[in-house]
């Protein structure tokens, strides 16, 4: 037995990696939920608000990455733990997470063509938008389960119903073969190629309407933040799908450090898009000081008490 094949039959590197991630993922589960729950508090609080698309779409958005990041804490903390998880159970978190996963794109590609639409035909796409935006959420999430769906019956159908009931001490994961890799980079390409050519479009009406309009320089500079929290969203991503599960010390090191840097954009998401709204931040820094004294305010009458 060669060393790289060694190295695939240790659980130990298994439990370790996941161990890892259990860590990131309950730091990263903690704080984006934190802001998920204040923001969706301040949307669900100011009729305003509630009619837009674009705090729609951000409240939908952050449910995604709390809901990745919680998923994640239960499917590694199983791997970590060797809890005996029959192999069904394994691949049902792994799959709702990795349909959240691409939720959180997803939802990114509808907030920059809402955007698109917003600058570019302030007159027309207003109402469009909002009579229609449950509808395309709903056709969205319709398509990225249908393909995951089809995706588990094809690298499923190899082990016995047995088998799959089963329990297993190291939930493996699925979705590895090649046909899954083709088409998550596939999917991952289109979802960002809506987002890159939605900026372009934008980048290129602002710089059609004034070059040096002092609101224009701040879109541009907005948009480039956005380019960069999804590039280290996209290319860790793309990259790990590429390579698929390899065995060797590099390959262990690489994949931290891809997950690593996800898990930095996972933490910071909800910062990046939740107070670029103007009309939010106004609200939102507000509610989360209130909360803030609030919660020392309690601690320090309880130990004046003391």
């Amino acid at each position: 037995m060669n060393a790289s094949s060694e190295h695939c039959n240790i659980s130990d590197w298994l439990r370790l990696e996941a161990t890892a991630k259990v860590s990131v993922y309950v730091i990263a589960c903690s704080f984006a939920t934190l802001i998920t729950v204040a923001v969706i508090a301040v949307v669900s609080r100011d009729v305003r608000l509630r009619k837009e698309s674009r705090h729609i779409l951000l409240c939908h958005h952050l449910l995604c990455i709390s809901s990745y990041c919680g998923l994640g804490v239960v499917f590694q903390g199983m791997r970590a733990s060797l809890a005996n998880s029959p192999l069904l159970l394994c691949w049902l978190v792994f799959g709702v997470q990795l349909s959240v996963g691409e939720g959180i794109l997803l939802t990114l590609a509808l907030m920059a063509v809402n955007s698109y639409l917003t600058i570019c035909w302030p007159l027309k796409s207003p109402s469009f938008v909002d009579s229609a935006k449950y509808k395309i959420l709903a056709g969205a999430w319709a398509t990225v389960i249908l393909k995951n769906v089809c995706l588990f019956l094809v690298e499923g159908a190899d082990p016995t119903p047995a088998a799959i009931l089963g329990s297993v001490p190291l939930c493996p994961v699925i979705l590895n073969g090649m046909a899954a890799r083709v088409t998550g980079i596939l999917s991952l390409s289109l979802l960002l190629s809506v987002i890159l050519v939605s900026y372009c479009l934008i980048y290129r009406e602002g710089k059609r309407a004034g070059h040096f309009n002092r609101s224009n320089i701040k879109a541009r500079r907005t948009v480039l933040i956005h380019l960069v929290q999804i590039s280290l969203h996209v290319m860790p991503t793309l990259i790990f799908i590429g390579l698929g599960k390899k065995c060797g010390v590099f390959f262990f090191a690489l994949n931290l450090m891809l997950f690593g840097v996800f898990a930095f954009a996972q933490c910071f998401n909800p910062l990046v898009y939740g107070l670029q709204s103007r009309a939010l931040k106004s609200k939102l820094c507000p509610w989360l000081c209130g909360l803030w004294s609030r919660s020392h305010g309690h601690g320090r009458s309880s130990w004046g008490r003391a």
